[in-house]
């Protein structure tokens, strides 16, 4: 999609209802819609995050970034992410951790995002972390400068590519629930995208095809 375009979708992504827990089941392992359906976040006593979903121009086209983390001896290994990290008691709020993150792992400094919406916290029972999503744009191309202590490679994923069907797919993993299970994920650049950032994924995917129907009912 055209980034100017996409730009005159942004009025209505801010007053798009956010879809919830209902989106981010799409993508739920069959072992988590159980304790996602009956989730109460105010009993939960979780490490806080936040994570910022980016989209921005390049070559005209809009695109989303995502980050291919290092392989390390942790539960998140080598997984495909947003860029984002803890909340540190120095961050005003977890809109100021999102940015901070962004900033440290892959370059992207505070003043060239305008962050547009909060969406659903995402609890990860294995690291019992509630990550806060956040939408931001970045209104000029971007180069990327990953913490390579932290971060393996970008992802530069296109908008259209990412609203296509085509990528969302079933696959057989091992998960900290269960071995050898048949999981929904999102295939993006022959790397498999599952679990936290595939459910934040799907209602990120469900704001923006809503946004963009009422925009061409309008």
């Amino acid at each position: 999609m055209n980034f100017q375009d996409f730009l005159e979708y942004v009025p209505n992504i801010v007053q798009t209802a956010l879809p919830a827990v209902e989106a981010h089941l799409k993508m739920a392992p069959k072992e988590r819609i159980e304790s996602l359906r009956n989730l109460v976040i105010e009993d939960l006593n979780a490490r806080k995050a936040a994570v910022m979903m980016l989209l921005y121009p390049k070559k005209g086209e809009t695109n989303l970034v995502l980050i291919v983390r290092n392989t390390y001896k942790g539960i998140h290994s080598a997984q495909i992410a947003f860029p984002g990290g803890k909340f540190e008691e120095s961050d005003f709020n977890f809109e100021a951790t999102a940015l901070r993150e962004t900033h440290e792992e892959i370059g992207v400094a505070p003043e060239f995002i305008e962050i547009v919406k909060h969406f659903t916290p995402m609890y990860i029972p294995p690291s019992n972390f509630l990550v806060h999503p956040f939408l931001g744009i970045a209104k000029n191309e971007l180069t990327f400068f990953p913490d390579l202590r932290e971060v393996a490679n970008i992802i530069e994923l296109p908008l259209n590519v990412f609203l296509d069907d085509e990528i969302m797919i079933e696959t057989e993993l091992s998960t900290s629930y269960a071995a050898d299970v048949l999981v929904p994920a999102f295939k993006i650049q022959n790397q498999i995208v599952w679990g936290a950032t595939a459910m934040i994924l799907s209602e990120l995917r469900d704001v923006l095809q809503l946004a963009f129907a009422e925009n061409k009912q309008a």
